[in-house]
């Protein structure tokens, strides 16, 4: 399979987000990419303070905005998420398509954030509420267990998916900075070190507001747990080969008793 990775410096305004979007996918395609791998937030991205007031609903002009991108572009979207409503309440909810636009399924961020450092307080509970599903979704045959962020530091979603038959994990982001340079590669290694699968990891990278500033480095780890693309600074996108034969070859070679 292969996959593009994006890696963006979104904004609040959807539009201006959606022009940039559209010029990566369009540099993916001509690289013979199948699915593209968007971050957290990629549609709206707001000050942490107040919710953005771009939310998605199913049907809605954002909701077809999204889809939309995939039928374009003829590319599979996956694990990019975006403000939704659901029942009244804001969720952080990864949106998934095939080339079609057909809807592939949905996950809502289980894991808010939350630190409470000497110079710095973050809870997303204050925007968002939490979701309670695992999700998986298939492509071309393929098992992608869905993730957001923050649940890379909850093994137990990881290893759901990797018993319930996954052979890729991902974790779009909005990694702050300071938490990235300590535990980005760290956490996504052993994410798919223990599990023996790809992780994909979108991220978000820069000065998006005068609030919030992410870390960037959208990486692909390999089941063995080798870096096999990295983006470090920038809006770019990186496109790579999924090769299902390294999950059949180091699961049999390291057997998890699983």
């Amino acid at each position: 399979m292969r996959i593009a990775v994006l890696q963006l410096t979104s904004v609040l305004d959807y539009k201006k987000n959606l022009q940039t979007i559209k010029g990566l996918l369009e540099e993916a395609r001509t690289q013979g990419a199948e699915a593209a791998f968007l971050p957290e937030v990629f549609y709206s991205m707001s000050d942490g303070i107040t919710p953005t007031p771009y939310l998605v609903e199913e049907g809605n002009e954002h909701f077809n905005e999204i889809r939309k991108l995939a039928t374009d572009f003829q590319m599979a979207l996956i694990g990019g998420s975006a403000a939704a409503l659901k029942d009244g309440k804001v969720v952080n909810r990864a949106y998934n398509f095939d080339k079609h636009g057909n809807d592939l399924g949905h996950y809502d961020k289980i894991n808010l954030f939350a630190c409470d450092l000497p110079n710095k307080k973050i809870s997303e509970a204050k925007n968002y509420t939490a979701g309670s599903d695992y999700k998986i979704v298939e492509l071309d045959s393929r098992k992608i267990g869905l993730g957001i962020c923050f649940d890379m530091r909850f093994s137990e979603l990881g290893l759901h998916y990797r018993m319930n038959g996954a052979e890729v994990l991902t974790y779009p982001a909005a990694f702050t900075v300071p938490t990235g340079k300590a535990h980005w590669h760290t956490l996504l290694r052993a994410r798919a070190i223990e599990n023996q699968c790809f992780v994909v990891a979108a991220a978000q990278w820069g000065h998006h507001n005068e609030k919030i500033q992410t870390y960037g480095h959208s990486i692909v780890v390999d089941p063995w747990g080798d870096i096999i693309l990295d983006l470090e600074e920038g809006e770019k996108v990186g496109v790579v080969n999924l090769d299902f034969s390294k999950v059949d070859l180091i699961r049999q070679s390291v057997l998890m008793n699983r």
